[in-house]
C-alpha cells in the first residue's frame, strides 16, 4: 500500500507551532526529536494515529524559507481537515481562538468552513457528506 505519510509545513518556531496544532486543532504530537545537525524532527497528526497524513513542522532555515511561512500555497486552501462531527470541532476550534474566514456552509460534498492556521495558511474543516 502506498500513501502520503507526511507533508512538510514550514514554521517560524517549533514551540508555538506545536502548541497551536495540539491545543487549538487537537492534533497529537507524534515525534519531537533532535537531529545531528541541530534541527528537530517534529511531527503532529490529527486523530488517534495512523489514519491521516502527518505534518512535519520544519523550522525555516533561511530567508527564502521564512518568506514561505504562511504562504505555502499562494493563498489557496492547501490543507483539508476532515471531521466526523463538524459542529463539535468548529465550536472547540473557535473557542480555542482559531480564525474562521467564513461561516459554515453546506455543500453537496459536505459541511465546510475555511480557517487559518497561526501563520495564515488556509485550511478547510470538512465533514464529508454521507
Amino acid at each position: 500500500m502506498r500513501r502520503i505519510a507526511l507533508v512538510t509545513l514550514v514554521v517560524d518556531d517549533h514551540e508555538t507551532a506545536i502548541r497551536f496544532y495540539t491545543e487549538a486543532l487537537g492534533f497529537r504530537l507524534v515525534a519531537d526529536e533532535p537531529r545531528a545537525d541541530g534541527s528537530r524532527w517534529v511531527v503532529v497528526e490529527p486523530g488517534d494515529g495512523g489514519h491521516g497524513t502527518g505534518l512535519l513542522l520544519a523550522r525555516a532555515k533561511d530567508e527564502a524559507q521564512r518568506g514561505r511561512v504562511g504562504d505555502q500555497t499562494g493563498g489557496r486552501v492547501g490543507f483539508f481537515l476532515h471531521t466526523d462531527d463538524f459542529a463539535r470541532d468548529h465550536t472547540r476550534m473557535t473557542a480555542a481562538g482559531v480564525t474562521f474566514l467564513e461561516e459554515p456552509r453546506h455543500e453537496p460534498y459536505g459541511t465546510v468552513a475555511v480557517f487559518q492556521d497561526l501563520y495564515g495558511n488556509r485550511w478547510d474543516l470538512l465533514q464529508p457528506a454521507e
